[in-house]
């Protein structure tokens, strides 16, 4: 309690700086999730992807970033255990946040894609074991959360498996695919666009003020939809092609008609990325922010200050930004070959399955939905059609993230300890 009374303010700010780390690295990793099939298959050129990833990164992580804080502050370890001790949690919420940030960044540097939501979440359950004791942690919500690692990835690919099957089907392998693109692509353009509405009126929104019941969030989300479906149509049926071009050339005019699709998932899967990674940095930021504040009292909900959401979205914005190539090459094009059209069922799997899991609460791990999404793809054209080396490489790096996390909070923990006693 004494080193909250005589460092509250500092506390804070180092807290603060190691949370902006932390989303700093959040983009820097996990742009992959969001731009790195856009870019993979040329949709879109990397500045253009950071581009449009700055805005709805940005405007998922500050409209729609609440939900999800709870669990990562409260949900992990037992606050109880600290009630007498709030000093540790708030050293150790300080330990974990850097420790997360340090290896993202690493990781970011040699180009693996890793899990932001193991890195915090084995770093906070590191200093919990050595500060309070195994008790500290709450090992049911942490097998629920294990779990979530292995039932979202197959959610995501199943869903991308049997929306790429349903463009085959309904497209590519029909003997007009140009006009079967025509007359299908609005009605993907429509699922994709409600997926984003969802999220944003449902839940977002009543972060600035607008509180939607679930009625109207549903009937105003449709009609967004369908007007953008509307529009999509009319810009399809505007495109002249050569009717005498042969078959490749109306394979690659179909997709160039799903790399505008792909412009618009890659917004949903920015903004469902924002919304549910920025918990990550934001969450024991929070949680140090508002102990703080109450003078070492744990428990009960609080609220979250204001400007800690605006500094999580710029911190992924400028993470994304300065070190976010490597990993986007890594998702983008290392696992199968990617075309618009299957780049478009990978990421509206992904941004479903992330929304999903959003509104829920549940931190997932938004680069294992979206491996997940990617080999639903390849998958359906063949295993042959997977770089099985890649996906071992990454699946490596995401068995060594945990431990990273949980041994760099330990050792920041005990400097922390040294230097405020």
């Amino acid at each position: 309690m004494d080193i909250i009374a005589n460092y509250g303010t500092t506390l804070v700010l180092v807290a603060a700086l190691f949370g902006f780390l932390m989303a700093w690295g959040i983009g820097a990793n996990d742009v992959a999730n969001a731009m790195g099939t856009s870019v993979g298959t040329k949709s879109l050129t990397i500045r253009q992807a950071i581009i449009i990833a700055m805005i709805f990164e940005f405007a998922g992580a500050y409209l729609a970033g609440g939900e999800v804080t709870a669990t990562i502050r409260s949900g992990i370890i037992d606050s109880n255990a600290f009630a007498d001790a709030p000093d540790l949690l708030v050293l150790g919420m300080i330990a974990s946040l850097l420790a997360a940030g340090l290896w993202l960044i690493l990781a970011s540097y040699f180009g693996w894609p890793v899990s932001t939501t193991h890195s915090i979440i084995g770093a906070i359950v590191g200093f919990a074991v050595v500060s309070i004791g195994p008790e500290a942690v709450q090992w049911n919500k942490f097998g629920g959360i294990v779990g979530s690692w292995i039932i979202t990835p197959a959610i995501s690919g199943i869903i991308a498996y049997f929306m790429f099957i349903s463009v085959q089907k309904l497209i590519f392998n029909t003997d007009n695919p140009l006009d079967n693109a025509k007359r299908y692509v609005p009605f993907y353009m429509f699922l994709t666009s409600l997926v984003i509405c969802l999220v944003t009126i449902k839940k977002g929104l009543t972060h600035v003020g607008l509180h939607l019941s679930n009625g109207e969030g549903v009937l105003l989300s449709v009609a967004i939809s369908i007007a953008v479906a509307f529009a999509g149509w009319i810009y399809i049926r505007g495109q002249q092609y050569n009717p005498k071009d042969d078959s490749k050339m109306h394979f690659a005019n179909v997709e160039k008609v799903f790399g505008i699709l792909m412009i618009i998932t890659a917004c949903a899967m920015a903004f469902a990325h924002g919304s549910n990674d920025v918990a990550n940095a934001i969450g024991p930021l929070s949680a140090v922010a508002s102990i703080v504040a109450a003078g070492g009292e744990i428990g009960g909900s609080s609220h979250i200050a204001w400007w800690i959401l605006p500094l999580g979205g710029i911190g992924i914005v400028i993470g994304l930004a300065t070190m976010g190539e490597k990993v986007m090459a890594t998702v983008g094009t290392g696992i199968t070959h990617l075309t618009p059209s299957r780049g478009f069922a990978a990421q509206l799997a992904t941004a479903a399955t992330v929304v999903i899991a959003s509104g829920t609460g549940l931190p997932i791990s938004t680069t294992q939905t979206l491996v997940g999404a990617v080999m639903g793809v390849g998958l359906a054209r063949g295993i042959a059609a997977l770089n099985l080396g890649v996906l071992r490489n990454i699946v490596v790096s995401w068995v060594i993230t945990l431990p990273a996390g949980a041994i760099l909070a330990i050792a920041i923990f005990y400097v922390l300890q040294a230097c405020f006693s």
